[in-house]
């Protein structure tokens, strides 16, 4: 069974920053691309970041490039999400992927494995 478990998510100021963590267990994702997805309340899942299986490539939605960083530790099974200057319309809540191919991807549907999610929410 293969488990991905988001953390770091939380309450945080307009201008601040977080560290969310997904942590993979049941299977190796070392050569697998890794994404972070986000939903909004009220709005569709939209791509914020990805990752290919060595972390040469990385990709970023326009909405979050420059602030956020995606990184991975494949002796940890662990992907990262930096994220800074953060805004209230980065609120949502953001969920952990992995990839059925080697290279990051875009789109949702390329994903086969999923986590729970992970609250953030920023205040003004």
């Amino acid at each position: 069974q293969v488990h991905l478990v988001e953390s770091g998510g939380g309450l945080v100021q307009a201008g601040g920053f977080l560290r969310l963590s997904c942590a993979v267990s049941g299977r190796t994702f070392s050569n697998n691309g890794m994404g972070w997805f986000r939903q909004a309340p009220g709005k569709v899942r939209e791509f914020v970041a990805a990752i290919s299986w060595s972390g040469s490539s990385r990709y970023y939605a326009d909405s979050v490039k420059g602030r956020f960083t995606i990184s991975r530790d494949n002796a940890k099974n662990t992907v990262y999400l930096q994220m800074s200057s953060l805004k209230p319309e980065d609120t949502a809540v953001y969920y952990c992927a992995g990839s059925r191919s080697s290279s990051g991807s875009y789109y949702a549907g390329d994903y086969d494995y999923w986590g729970q999610g992970t609250q953030v929410t920023v205040s003004s």
